[in-house]
């Protein structure tokens, strides 16, 4: 998280950090590597905790694990119900439901990063999700491209920060079982059924006979400088 932060300058004196908590392993562990890197890394910025439910199958999610876990770390916490679920799968019953879901849910966590006063959302994307990204954008929409470290949005007047980008989903999981990291199961109704798994797989599948696969996909992305991965001389 050091290195990402000091490579892709994601956090200044003075900023005021919105972390979106979904209650996954890497959102858990993005939250407390934040506190903790916060001890140490010489930068004064302050954390809020972040929380969209959609309310999945009509039903409120139960964040309790995440109110302790923030109130152990000293975190400001909120959580906002919305009905990103219903309308998803209930009103417009989208036959891929992931795009627009996924758009929804940013739109509102930019709301509340903005409501709250932060001037920073960061977000647990990490290594693997760079990849995946990277890979779906080449063979489904054929275009090459993924999401950056680091992106403005100026009609928010926002930054979005990834500090976990060069963080391997292994290492998360590890994190997730030496801190004892309480993760609250995802009741989306596609869940593990979605085009990112696949690819997920897929790239499992290719590490396992061809070992190094990914590193080389994502040596390329920074090699090749676009969006923001630009490599720091």
């Amino acid at each position: 998280m050091r290195k990402a932060v000091i490579e892709f300058d994601l956090l200044q004196n003075g900023d005021k950090v919105a972390v979106g908590i979904s209650g996954g392993k890497d959102s858990l562990v993005l939250l407390s590597g934040l506190v903790r890197l916060k001890k140490f890394i010489g930068i004064d910025f302050d954390i809020v905790g972040i929380t969209l439910d959609p309310q999945f199958e009509g039903v409120m999610t139960d964040y309790s694990p995440v109110e302790e876990l923030c109130k152990e770390l000293g975190v400001e916490y909120h959580i906002q119900r919305s009905n990103i679920g219903k309308i998803v799968f209930d009103l417009r019953n989208e036959k891929h439901p992931c795009s627009l879901c996924a758009r929804m849910r940013r739109g509102a966590l930019h709301d509340m990063t903005k409501a709250l006063g932060c001037n920073k959302l960061a977000l647990g994307h990490h290594r693997d999700d760079v990849v995946e990204t990277f890979m779906m954008n080449l063979f489904i929409e054929g275009r090459i491209g993924c999401f950056a470290p680091k992106s403005y949005l100026s009609r928010k007047d926002i930054t979005l920060i990834r500090p976990l980008v060069f963080a391997p989903e292994k290492e998360i999981k590890k994190a997730t079982a030496k801190n004892d990291i309480q993760i609250i199961k995802s009741h989306c109704p596609v869940d593990g059924h979605t085009k990112r798994e696949e690819f997920k797989n897929w790239l499992n599948e290719n590490n396992h006979a061809d070992k190094g696969f990914s590193d080389r996909i994502f040596g390329a992305l920074r090699r090749s400088g676009i969006d923001g991965w630009g490599i720091k001389q």
